[in-house]
């Protein structure tokens, strides 16, 4: 999977979930619109499987989102599961990484 599906399955339920770490809707949606790295989330893929993403929001700021893909309507959504910030060693090992796959 190169891109992400471009339309997004939201509901109270992962609505509230992904804000509760003060990350709004928009930016979620602005994240998995672009090029986020993602991979799949192994560890927690048990009932359907699940991938983490991250990237930056449009100000900056580093971001992990955990989502799923549904079919609904016949049509292919991303759910996003949660989301928050990464914490400051986490930007760092991101930005290695991000350094890393440029210079590559």
């Amino acid at each position: 999977m190169e891109r992400l599906p471009a339309n997004f399955d939201w509901d109270d339920g992962n609505r509230e979930k992904c804000q509760k770490h003060g990350v709004s809707v928009a930016e979620i949606e602005v994240l998995l619109s672009g090029t986020p790295r993602f991979a799949p989330d192994r560890k927690h893929s048990r009932a359907e499987e699940r991938f983490l993403a991250v990237g930056r929001n449009s100000r900056g700021r580093a971001m992990f989102v955990v989502f799923t893909l549904r079919a609904k309507d016949g049509d292919l959504l991303v759910r996003p599961i949660s989301a928050r910030y990464m914490h400051r060693k986490e930007t760092e090992g991101y930005e290695k990484e991000s350094s890393k796959i440029q210079d590559g």
